[in-house]
């Protein structure tokens, strides 16, 4: 209860704001919530929210609020350049995260995963498998459940495991993990970072406060590039040798020791292999013995959007890969097909190009069907690759059909973000794949 009495301005109302307000009210602080958005979901959130003693400011209000708080809890989404930030900023009122938030209440100790790619399947993945060799866990954070809801239950827990993005990473104060995962790192959200040395800079934060009694485990590539580290270093790669665990054909290796064969799993793929190497250290890391962990991993199923089989048509398939946002997800997604391609790709222009992907492109896909803002810029980066665009994701999963001959992989990466047609990238996946199934 160590903001009790306090008083407190929560800004934004996605999910993991409203979960930070919640928390805040039950201890004790006098907490207002506000976004400077005004619609008829944010209405129905905020009195929700009224109901339960919280204040409420939308639109103009919120971002003109002129009362001085003790502290400000910021949500991930919003980008601290605009006025409702600049706000409190300009009143010097302390500002955390709801990740920090939430740390600072958590009874249990954290595995943290963070990187460009495979945050949500390493996160549910480790869960799985701990929870399969008996340890008391749950997964939050970026995932989906905010890591202020699921505070309440770390009292009965043995570790809480939390996907946490660069956007959480910023506003941290005391986080400290007891296992931090670095997975990869690759141009993404440079609509909202200056650069890439900004971007990395947000999720090299992950290390920040750990001591030589904590854990690092690192994929090998990234390692070079990185700051002394405090904890243990565990690392891992699927491309080299040089590390703790490492794949020699289908079979991870701990240090030269077979611990578990990829081929036994439902994961495919280099990408994957890594995954489960970082899953495997975790449990490693937290004292967990590799037969049970490799145990436990073999009944783990991917998540929805994340190269989902959607179906065979007329010796045709169809794979969903909606969850690629970035070029590196769309290269893993690429390379994981042994089959000719059909690329389905575009959408929202998050501040980089396509032109470092398109050798790989030209190589591996029969033609390219381009949706979105960007699809007239990839269009013009893809030379050599047939290019057609499309105004809808309806009509590009048609005239994919019509361009698809047998044997060939029609796959859906979109390798960009979604808002600029859809709410996000699972709204957008289900519905390419409602269009996939209304095929005849």
């Amino acid at each position: 209860m160590i903001h009790s009495g306090k008083s407190a301005i929560v800004l934004g109302l996605g999910h993991s704001g409203e979960a930070a307000a919640a928390l805040l009210k039950e201890e004790g602080a006098t907490v207002t919530a506000a976004d400077s958005g005004d619609n008829a979901g944010l209405r129905e959130r905020a009195a929700r929210l009224e109901a339960a003693g919280i204040r409420v400011l939308l639109g103009a209000a919120a971002d003109a609020d002129p009362t001085p708080y003790d502290l400000c809890v910021l949500s991930p989404g919003i980008d601290p350049v605009v006025p409702l930030v600049r706000n409190v900023v300009a009143k010097a009122i302390p500002i955390i995260g709801e990740l920090e938030l939430a740390f600072q209440e958590c009874s249990c100790p954290c595995v943290a995963i963070t990187g460009t790619n495979g945050k949500t399947t390493t996160t549910e993945l480790t869960t799985a498998m701990l929870q399969g060799c008996g340890v008391r866990t749950m997964a939050s954070g970026n995932i989906g459940l905010p890591f202020a809801t699921a505070v309440r239950q770390s009292h009965e827990l043995d570790v809480m495991v939390l996907e946490t993005s660069s956007f959480q990473l910023e506003t941290i104060v005391t986080f400290r993990p007891h296992v931090a995962v670095w997975l990869n790192l690759s141009p993404n959200h440079l609509d909202r970072y200056r650069d890439m040395a900004e971007y990395r800079a947000a999720k090299l934060r992950i290390f920040e406060r750990q001591t030589a009694t904590d854990f690092a485990v690192v994929n090998a590539r990234e390692l070079p590039g990185l700051p002394p580290l405090a904890a243990q270093t565990l690392t891992f790669s699927a491309t080299t040798d040089a590390a703790d665990f490492t794949l020699r054909g289908s079979v991870i290796h701990f240090r030269g020791t077979p611990v578990l064969d990829q081929a036994a799993t439902k994961l495919a793929g280099i990408h994957n292999a890594e995954n489960l190497m970082a899953a495997l250290a975790i449990g490693h890391a937290l004292h967990v013995d590799f037969d049970r962990l490799a145990a436990a991993a073999l009944d783990y199923t991917a998540p929805a959007h994340r190269c989902e089989f959607v179906r065979d048509l007329d010796g045709v398939r169809w794979i969903n890969d909606s969850k690629a946002t970035n070029l590196d997800a769309m290269e893993k997604a690429i390379l994981s097909q042994d089959r000719p391609l059909i690329l389905l790709a575009g959408g929202k222009d998050k501040g980089f190009e396509f032109d470092a992907i398109a050798p790989l492109v030209r190589q591996r896909a029969r033609a390219a069907i381009l949706i979105g803002e960007m699809q007239n810029r990839i269009a013009t980066s893809w030379t050599g690759t047939p290019c057609h665009t499309a105004p809808t994701l309806d009509e590009a999963v048609a005239l994919a059909r019509r361009t698809a001959q047998p044997g060939d992989v029609v796959l859906f990466s979109p390798g960009t973000s979604s808002f600029d047609m859809f709410k996000n990238y699972g709204e957008r996946g289900n519905l390419f794949k409602a269009a996939v199934h209304h095929l005849r």
